[in-house]
């Protein structure tokens, strides 16, 4: 089967059904819920697969930089005060 299709439309949903999450681990099973409710007939293996894959997109993308999902504002603003 190609997994492709299914990778594709989780990923370009991520800032909709990701929103406010706050790390990888969450949001690593925001995306096994989805595939979960939306594709349950798949193999465990191929939700693996999906999930895997999402996440990398996602890490191409800079999904998890910028403060809100990736870390906090308080770590960056303390890196500034110890200039």
């Amino acid at each position: 089967m190609n997994l492709r299709p299914i990778i594709d439309e989780i990923a370009s949903q991520a800032d909709d059904f990701l929103d406010g999450v706050t790390n990888r681990d969450q949001a690593r099973a925001g995306i096994s819920e989805l595939i979960t409710m939306d594709y349950p007939q798949l193999p465990a293996i191929d939700r693996k697969l999906i999930s895997d894959q999402v996440m990398a997109i996602l890490e191409d993308e800079s999904f998890f930089n910028g403060g809100f999902a990736g870390h906090s504002f308080d770590d960056e603003s303390e890196a500034h005060d110890e200039d």
